[in-house]
């Protein structure tokens, strides 16, 4: 390799390959100078450099500061220097790649399909290649090797064999992006997409809202006759796309969410972020959508959780609940008036106040039958009961309770 032949190739690499001049002169000058320190015999610490002469495109090796100086050395030089050099320019090929889509993060990109490996499509994007992989893809879409595919960049990762670029086109953003792309409005910043809930292959709902009185949201992403959002629909193979209307208030913004379904009632929970939404009979089917579809999107759509019914289903809901709600009143009446019956019996007792029913419960006589059942020595036990009192509480615990029994009977 002639001295001006290494110079053109850098200039030339510079050029199709985006390589900093700067980087490929450093490449060559570490390859001669490693050559060199390999082929001649040079004291360990001594440095040894090269130098590439930018004009003539000379290049001359020193150990410390002296010349190295061989017959040999222009040929082995050049011979080491090219596999470095191809070493060290595929290094800064891949990192240009690595920059270059690193920045494209979030961008639709386009490219042709080169091949279908294990359930991956391989993208060709001229410069390097991208991959889409299987959960990536929509379900309904198919693609053939040689198709033009456009796809949303994911993420770039730095790999020992290049840049991995990982795109999709089953991600919302995808959706979002292409609407970006389609609707100047969006672009400009005048229309604003609010949320996006996709079930990819089937059907997206996006809510929008115009920042403009004057600019129709809807309008403006429908496009005239329908164009924008059928180029879209194109795109995504047939995908179904419901264009909501944004809405600050709840109930409105449900109701859109849940369109084409007409909803009669919406009743709000703001601490759980629940509704309870009421359709008639011949509505709830279309609400809830095929296999639950348009409720699950809905519910995605504004962040809450939709639980729909009809009016059958409500009313028999209520009754049960309001059933329900009865029989827990009369349990708790009746808990009540067992409670009070349970005093009633203790307070029974002769001489007995609140502070002698206290120390009873206390002690785990809580009714007339265990402090009939006790003995007068285990009463005594109790601060401030003494053997005559315990004894008189004992008999009359019995008497009551002999006079309710003959009551029963």
């Amino acid at each position: 390799m002639e001295s001006t032949e290494l110079l053109t190739i850098l200039e030339q690499l510079e050029r199709d390959k985006g390589i900093d001049k700067k980087i490929l002169i450093e490449a060559v000058e570490s390859a001669v100078a490693t050559a060199a320190k390999k082929l001649w015999t040079v004291d360990k610490n001594e440095e040894v450099r090269a130098v590439l002469d930018t004009k003539t495109g000379r290049i001359t090796a020193y150990a410390g500061s002296q010349e190295i100086r061989s017959s040999e050395f222009g040929r082995i030089a050049a011979q080491t220097a090219k596999q470095v050099v191809i070493q060290k320019i595929r290094e800064a090929e891949k990192d240009v790649v690595f920059n270059e889509y690193q920045v494209r993060i979030g961008e639709i990109i386009a490219g042709g399909i080169y091949r279908f490996e294990r359930g991956n499509i391989i993208v060709d994007l001229g410069k390097t290649e991208a991959y889409i992989p299987k959960k990536e893809q929509s379900p309904k879409e198919e693609f053939r090797q040689g198709d033009r595919i456009r796809a949303y960049v994911l993420d770039v990762k730095r790999d020992s064999k290049g840049p991995q670029i990982l795109l999709s086109r089953a991600s919302p953003n995808f959706v979002r992006k292409l609407f970006q792309l389609e609707v100047p409005e969006i672009y400009e910043g005048i229309v604003e997409i609010k949320s996006i809930a996709r079930d990819v292959g089937e059907r997206t709902k996006i809510a929008v809202y115009s920042k403009d009185e004057k600019v129709d949201c809807v309008g403006a992403c429908v496009g005239m006759r329908g164009s924008r959002v059928k180029n879209i629909v194109s795109e995504l193979q047939g995908e179904k796309i419901d264009i909501v209307r944004y809405s600050s208030d709840i109930k409105e913004y449900i109701q859109a969410a849940l369109s084409p379904a007409e909803i009669s009632q919406i009743q709000l929970n703001y601490d759980g972020k629940k509704a309870n939404i009421i359709v008639a009979d011949d509505q709830l089917s279309l609400a809830i959508g095929k296999h639950g579809q348009n409720v699950r999107l809905a519910s995605q759509l504004v962040s809450w959780e939709l639980d729909l019914f009809s009016f059958d289903q409500w009313k028999q809901l209520q009754e049960q609940a309001g059933a329900e709600e009865s029989v827990n009143e009369k349990e708790e009446k009746g808990d009540a008036a067992a409670d009070q019956s349970q005093n009633r019996d203790l307070t029974a007792l002769a001489g007995v106040g609140e502070k002698t029913v206290t120390q009873l419960k206390s002690a785990g006589f809580d009714s007339l039958e265990k402090i009939a059942a006790t003995d007068i020595e285990t009463l005594t036990k109790i601060k401030g009961l003494g053997e005559v009192k315990a004894k008189k509480i004992i008999k009359d615990a019995k008497s009551l309770l002999g006079s309710a029994n003959e009551e029963k009977e």
